[in-house]
């Protein structure tokens, strides 16, 4: 598909035309609590957001309950240092019998609800589901066997590029699309926690998209909505987002999380953006033409008397447009008024010998 093609999913249009498509992802912010979990859809649904993202995973599909050195994060700077992998995916997992409510509650209130399957499992049980669309995870972005079960179900496909070099991507893009995905998004992601905005890099938007022909997003992990708006203006189409509650109740993820009223700021501004982008033009609007009367133009700014040369001291250049364009100012100087010329007078043709 061209990145200009639009991608219908649900109500809501994928397109540089429309407004963007902000995926709110709750990951495990619901702390292992179902009721959290419908509060984070209801406070999704009111910010304005169009869709809710979970994670379809157990740890048992997304790792090995292994107790090698390999199996631990060593990286003093992370949000999870020194937590073993299975526990951290113990306790950030959504349960797989919770995603029918959540699901069910988020089209209560209007939001296009869908995951991001770690395995070929979690696919089949989605598909279950009947998600409207799929999100391919950075870290899962070159699993191929993925990628492929993902494709065959028809669907669009979201895909961020995190952890991937433009080989792995023209590698995973081409996968994709040899095993039957036909609608395709990459989103430019940094992967880390938290992102800092001179690591985000959005100049790759405009060159990714015309890079695989495809609509480009953002899935975004610095602080504050800066970034989301920049890279609508770069020409991204789909936003994502973590949230949570409140950042203060804790959660794998809330240190990077935004919190609704953030989130809510995040869909006005990155709206205002994209509505403001238009098209090339440079001819004026409606309203513009009304105010073409408080350009300037030539007046008269002191009594004048037939015959009187006009000089600096006698004709200025003023609000409004009702007098002679001030193009014609030094034509006009030394010349003589041919008639009694009141101060606050328009200049015009006839009044100059």
């Amino acid at each position: 598909m061209s990145r200009t093609q639009p991608i219908q999913v649900a109500h809501h249009t994928i397109s540089p035309d429309a407004r963007p498509f902000v995926i709110a992802e709750m990951s495990g912010n619901h702390n292992q609590s179902l009721d959290r979990a419908l509060e984070i859809v209801d406070a999704v649904a009111d910010t304005g957001a169009q869709a809710l993202k979970l994670q379809t995973y157990t740890p048992d599909t997304i790792t090995f309950n292994g107790g090698s050195e390999e199996f631990y994060i060593r990286d003093d700077k992370s949000l999870w240092a020194d937590k073993n992998l299975y526990k951290l995916y113990q306790d950030a997992y959504t349960p797989w019998e919770w995603h029918k409510p959540i699901f069910e509650h988020a089209r209560k209130r209007g939001l296009i609800p869908f995951s991001s399957p770690f395995d070929t499992t979690a696919v089949d049980f989605l598909e279950s589901l009947d998600v409207p669309l799929y999100k391919i995870a950075s870290f899962e972005n070159t699993d191929h066997i993925l990628l492929k079960k993902v494709a065959r179900t028809g669907k669009p496909v979201i895909m961020s590029t995190g952890v991937a070099s433009v080989a792995d991507l023209e590698e995973s893009v081409r996968v994709l699309r040899e095993n039957g995905c036909t609608e395709l998004v990459l989103l430019k992601c940094t992967s880390t926690y938290p992102a800092t905005p001179e690591s985000t890099n959005l100049l790759t938007i405009p060159h990714m998209s015309t890079l695989f022909d495809v609509p480009v997003g953002l899935s975004d992990h610095t602080m504050g909505i800066g970034a989301a708006v920049a890279a609508v203006a770069l020409g991204a189409v789909v936003l994502e987002k973590h949230v949570t509650l409140r950042r203060a109740d804790g959660g794998v993820d809330s240190a990077f999380s935004l919190e609704p009223d953030e989130l809510k700021a995040l869909v006005i501004e990155t709206e205002r953006a994209q509505l403001a982008l238009g098209h090339v033009s440079y001819t004026l609007t409606p309203k513009e033409c009304k105010s073409l009367q408080f350009k300037r133009s030539l007046y008269v700014v002191r009594d004048m008397k037939a015959g009187e040369p006009f000089s600096p001291d006698t004709v200025r250049s003023i609000r409004p447009a009702n007098g002679l364009h001030t193009r014609y100012y030094d034509d006009i100087l030394g010349k003589t008024a041919t008639q009694d010329i009141a101060a606050g007078t328009a200049l015009s043709w006839g009044m100059i010998e």
